[in-house]
């Protein structure tokens, strides 16, 4: 049975977890959120980097992890480089805002992103860009939005506050769109964003497709493991584990009302 490693600032990585599961049950899954340094959007790259750094580093010493995913669009953009660098022996997958997936299903070209500060004023987010925009052979109008406090809202299970700041990026983003043409796809380009995908479908009409990442994630991790693909016959049942660097009360309570996990999640200084 093959250990999977999945870190994110907070719940928010439970998104991917859930695809992982889906597409790898017969795993056993270490889940860890660094709810005290939580969230990573806001914070500088060299603070990001650092917690990544840690986190890595304890999951491959004390779990024996074979594969790292990199749950959080904010992390990867911000340390997903140095991390491979010091474990070039080891698999590390990340995960970034789906621009060429949009870009696929766009039937306009005109495509909204939501993403932490972080991860849209990031050079990795750049340089995706330029690479979608460059392959694609039909002219694609992105257009990003920084969501500050809309994953914080999320991790706390604040709906109240998760709707109103999703209404207020979403008039934002049509505000400061780049044409006048209305976006028919929105990106979720933050872990915890497909959480607070009913609310966003409500408010941006059923002509938006939303798109997330952790499918594409899933089958990427079980490709670097070289694993076959599993069949619903085969009765894997996945070994999870939830640990958290803050509290652990909110992410045993997300993965029971997300996931339908009924783990308690375990306090771990890192």
């Amino acid at each position: 049975m093959k250990t999977i490693g999945v870190f994110d600032s907070g719940v928010g990585g439970l998104s991917v977890l859930r695809a992982l599961l889906l597409e790898i049950p017969e795993a056993r899954y270490v889940y860890l959120a660094d709810g005290a340094h939580a969230p990573y959007g806001e914070r500088s790259a060299q603070q990001v980097a650092e917690r990544a750094q840690r986190i890595t580093a304890r999951l491959r010493k004390d779990h024996a992890v074979d594969a790292l995913v990199v749950a959080c669009n904010t992390a990867t953009a911000q340390a997903i480089e140095s991390l491979r660098q010091q474990h070039p022996d080891w698999p590390i997958v990340g995960v970034e805002p789906a621009l060429k997936p949009a870009a696929a299903l766009s039937r306009t070209g005109h495509i909204g992103v939501f993403a932490t500060r972080g991860t849209v004023e990031s050079e990795r987010f750049a340089r995706l860009r330029t690479r979608v925009e460059s392959e694609s052979s039909r002219p694609l109008h992105f257009n990003s939005q920084a969501c500050d406090g809309l994953a914080d809202a999320i991790e706390r299970g604040d709906e109240t506050t998760t709707r109103v700041l999703c209404a207020r990026y979403l008039d934002a983003l049509r505000a400061h769109a780049s044409t006048p043409e209305p976006m028919d796809t929105l990106v979720l380009g933050c872990t915890h964003y497909p959480f607070a995908a009913d609310i966003l479908q409500a408010l941006s009409g059923p002509d938006v497709r939303l798109v997330e990442t952790g499918a594409p994630v899933a089958r990427r991790t079980r490709a670097v493991l070289g694993l076959p693909e599993a069949h619903p016959s085969d009765g894997a049942t996945p070994q999870i584990t939830l640990l958290s660097t803050g509290d652990p009360t909110p992410l045993t309570q997300a993965a029971a009302r997300w996931l339908g996990i009924t783990v308690g999640a375990t306090h771990i200084n890192v």
